[in-house]
């Protein structure tokens, strides 16, 4: 979570990425030797899971959609073969252990492996890393990260934000159906933490930082201060003192101006001796 009192402003990122989690817990209540056999010990960069998924769009296997965004389309020179995939279009999945092809499941069909100890087939979602507390909702119709006691939906916004901003939060309609102001990334289903200011317009919690630290204090989008009570007093407060302080050294150069103008005017006067006659 961000500073500047950015706490009370979350709202429910999608599926985040494993680098920001530690899971050494069992993998299955039940401690099933075949159900958790390769448990946190396959997957990407993005999740650890035991399946990877076949593009509906293009037919090539990738252990998730960003792993297939960023070939397919990020990386992809040719703007005509650009393409993101739907992962709830997915119909195929491969098994990490043993390369079996087969339907979308929550576990082989061949050797019997859970392919997460998350498994969301709405979404066509595996990941073993369950510390992230991912959840359903079924209103935004994808998978969240934090806790469902942590989150409520929100019908107005059309998106899951945090409990603290329940009742208390200003309504922007489909606040977070667009891309983010400042880095342009489309914020629904964004894996990266995001912040629902106090004008009610989100934004990336790192791109509210940059702002921050460039001394941004407007909302990109309706201009309206972002701060909160306290850090818009200290702001403020701050301000008026550096005026105050230019204001001094302003007037410092006027006299220091006015004594070197009358320094000259009174040499001028005296003069050199010229040259006789």
């Amino acid at each position: 979570m961000a500073d500047h009192e950015e706490d009370e402003f979350m709202s429910g990122s999608s599926e985040e990425e494993d680098d920001q989690f530690e899971d050494a817990a069992p993998c299955s209540p039940d401690n099933d030797p075949t159900k958790d056999k390769g448990c946190m010990e396959h997957g990407c960069d993005h999740y650890k899971r035991r399946c990877k998924l076949v593009a509906p769009c293009c037919g090539e296997v990738f252990w998730c959609r960003h792993c297939h965004n960023q070939v397919k389309d990020d990386s992809e020179q040719d703007a005509a073969k650009r393409h993101t995939m739907d992962r709830k279009q997915v119909r195929e999945v491969v098994c990490a252990l043993c390369d079996t092809r087969q339907p979308v499941a929550a576990s082989c069909s061949s050797c019997g492996v859970g392919f997460g100890r998350y498994v969301c087939l709405q979404c066509n979602f595996f990941d073993d890393t369950v510390s992230k507390e991912q959840f359903h909702c079924d209103e935004c119709g994808i998978c969240r990260v934090g806790g469902r006691a942590n989150f409520f939906h929100c019908s107005t916004c059309n998106c899951c934000y945090s409990t603290s901003l329940q009742g208390s939060h200003i309504c922007v309609s489909n606040s977070m159906h667009q891309n983010c102001p400042v880095c342009c990334e489309f914020l629904f289903d964004s894996i990266r933490p995001i912040a629902v200011l106090p004008c009610g317009h989100t934004i990336h919690q790192e791109c509210h930082r940059e702002m921050m630290s460039h001394n941004t204090i407007t909302c990109p989008l309706c201009l309206k201060c972002i701060l909160s009570q306290g850090d818009a007093q200290r702001y403020w407060a701050l301000l008026d003192q550096q005026v105050r302080a230019a204001g001094l050294f302003i007037v410092t150069m006027r006299v220091a101006y006015a004594v070197s103008s009358s320094r000259t005017a009174l040499l001028g006067a005296a003069g050199p001796a010229g040259e006789g006659g």
